[in-house]
């Protein structure tokens, strides 16, 4: 049998997404874990009220969008989700926390997706740019939707505004101009994390083929 013909569905289904471990060791739920709360700080340090939908416009995103950028969007989609939720929790904002649990979640797991830095972490690519786009977008047009259920259409567009302007563009430089300046090289000096997050499918199939088989790197992330 030919590896062009040999899947092993176990592996990829029951311990990673697309080359991203699964958070099943203590490593991986750590690193969630000080991300969530990173990014919960960094929605609480700068907060700016908006009376019109009772919000506020925070600087988060870059946070949000830093973990996916880094990680990939297991952990950025936890981390993401989960600290978001917590800063609206802790500065009183409860009515959002449910739908920022959602939004910020989606927001860094489609930028992870999109970045994919398990294999463009090297240097900043189209693909960070894209990713960083996307996920603003999903922020902004998540909130309006969001805050038209809450608020009506009126206050939906007044915060759209902010959001996709200052939240959006401030979240945004601020994680570029981190992926630029440290990516590489975190990454890099620090494989004993990075182990525990990305997984090299080609080097986890070999284990468990006989020797006289080659694993095809076609495979890798399918």
């Amino acid at each position: 049998m030919g590896m062009k013909t040999l899947k092993n569905d176990e592996i990829s289904k029951k311990t990673h997404f697309k080359g991203y471990l699964l958070p099943g060791n203590v490593l991986s739920a750590s690193i969630i874990g000080i991300f969530a709360a990173l990014i919960c700080v960094l929605t609480m340090i700068i907060s700016i009220p908006v009376p019109a939908t009772q919000g506020f416009i925070n600087i988060g995103d870059a946070g949000v969008m830093i973990s996916g950028l880094l990680f990939g969007p297991i952990v950025g989609g936890l981390s993401g989700g989960i600290g978001s939720a917590l800063a609206d929790i802790f500065l009183g904002y409860t009515i959002y926390a449910p739908g920022t649990l959602i939004i910020k979640g989606l927001e860094g797991f489609v930028v992870g997706l999109i970045a994919n830095p398990k294999r463009y972490y090297k240097k900043l690519n189209y693909r960070d740019i894209l990713a960083v786009v996307v996920g603003g977008a999903i922020m902004a047009f998540g909130y309006f939707f969001y805050e038209i259920i809450l608020f009506g259409i009126q206050a939906a567009i007044y915060e759209i505004i902010l959001n996709g302007i200052i939240q959006f563009g401030l979240g945004g430089l601020l994680a570029i101009a981190f992926i630029v300046s440290a990516r590489k090289s975190i990454v890099d000096n620090l494989p004993q994390v990075f182990d525990k997050i990305f997984i090299n499918l080609n080097n986890t199939l070999e284990k468990h083929l006989p020797e006289n088989l080659e694993v095809d790197e076609n495979q890798e992330n399918k």
